[in-house]
């Protein structure tokens, strides 16, 4: 098939870059043809909260990406449906997750299917973690834009039903990041990051949003429980919130020995070192749908604690890939403290668990997908 999607790719950074760019080459390792269509303009500056949108990465190879889409520009919206219309692809791809590019997506959504192109999405959220005036309509807009959905958690595809129900939709689990893995040993990996390879390391990564609950983590390690505990904390990632709220209470709360602050984006060469040092990866998440950091972790074999919000707790069975806890300090600071205090082992339920996300699966799924909106 010839296949194109647009949304975020090279020069852009983040997860859902580095995911479209994953799946095209998935594709095309099956034998499609596939185009990615991205933006000249993602963000305008003043919506951005990081320091920069633009990726240190070279171009990837083998991909042929095409930048012509201004979120904030109407114009490049029918410029971008024409030139992808051109192309006669078999189907359209649009990548959905923040209500703000349901005008731009779903202009050219419409476009193509008057056109009889198919349009199918990949939802990450329909309802995003933090709210703003407008997203119902934006998302609305977009909904009636498209013949069909994906989505990477149940939860995703509960709420699509508040904006369309006739519609075909598919779940398929979020596949492994498995373009990070690299091999090395926890020594070499500390020495790259100024750690002491004596010690134990539990994990949290990722863009610094209110929504994942950092707050939570650093009360949990004032616990009891945890007080003692002579493991240590890395936080690895930019913050996209206030940083003094955060460095604030952990100062607060006496915390600044146990904690080891990496506030940047951390780049796609970078990554392996903070996972081959951590024993334990903690999300704490408030609110969530599924997150491309566990599979960064299953892609290490690393167990996790989870708080059972969203879809995180359907790609974690609790128990035997790690901990499923409410979100809440106790019960993080409790799961922690079992792990450092029992060591079990969960690598067999990992190894079992890792074979749900595979990319030929995520293809399998976007085809069947594909071929229910032609019926």
């Amino acid at each position: 098939m010839k296949i194109i999607i647009a949304g975020p790719a090279w020069p852009y950074r983040g997860g859902i870059a580095t995911f479209n760019e994953r799946l095209a080459l998935q594709l095309q390792s099956e034998g499609h043809q596939v185009k990615i269509f991205t933006f000249t303009l993602q963000y305008p500056s003043f919506l951005f909260p990081g320091k920069t949108q633009y990726s240190s990465e070279k171009q990837p190879e083998n991909l042929d990406i095409v930048r012509t889409l201004s979120s904030a520009n109407p114009f490049s919206w029918l410029k971008t449906a024409r030139l992808i219309a051109k192309e006669s692809p078999d189907a359209v791809v649009l990548r959905f997750w923040m209500p703000y590019f349901g005008p731009s997506l779903g202009t050219v959504g419409r476009y193509l299917r008057r056109r009889g192109i198919k349009v199918v999405s990949l939802v990450d959220n329909i309802i995003p973690h933090d709210k703003k005036p407008g997203d119902k309509i934006f998302a609305r807009f977009f909904a009636k834009s498209v013949d069909g959905f994906m989505a990477m958690s149940y939860s995703v595809l509960d709420e699509l039903k508040a904006f369309e129900q006739t519609k075909p939709a598919v779940f398929s689990p979020h596949p492994l990041y498995d373009q990070y893995y690299a091999t090395g040993t926890k020594e070499e990996s500390c020495a790259a990051l100024g750690l002491d390879p004596t010690k134990d390391y539990y994990l949290f990564f990722g863009l610094i949003r209110d929504y994942k609950g950092l707050d939570l983590l650093l009360q949990a390690m004032s616990c009891e429980k945890l007080k003692d505990s002579k493991a240590e904390l890395i936080v690895a990632g930019e913050f996209y919130s206030n940083e003094e709220k955060y460095r604030g209470l952990a100062h607060y709360l006496a915390l600044e020995e146990r904690i080891h602050w990496f506030p940047e984006f951390i780049a796609d060469n970078q990554v392996c070192h903070y996972f081959i040092v951590s024993d334990l990866i903690v999300q704490p998440y408030k609110t969530a749908t599924q997150s491309g950091i566990t599979q960064i972790a299953y892609s290490f074999d690393k167990p996790m604690v989870v708080t059972r919000v969203g879809g995180l707790a359907e790609i974690v069975p609790d128990g035997k890939c790690g901990y499923v806890v409410a979100p809440n300090p106790d019960a993080i600071a409790d799961a922690i403290a079992d792990f450092y205090t029992r060591r079990p082992d969960f690598s067999a339920g990992i190894a079992l668990q890792k074979k749900e996300f595979s990319w030929s699966r995520m293809t399998e799924n976007l085809l069947k997908l594909i071929s229910l909106t032609a019926e």
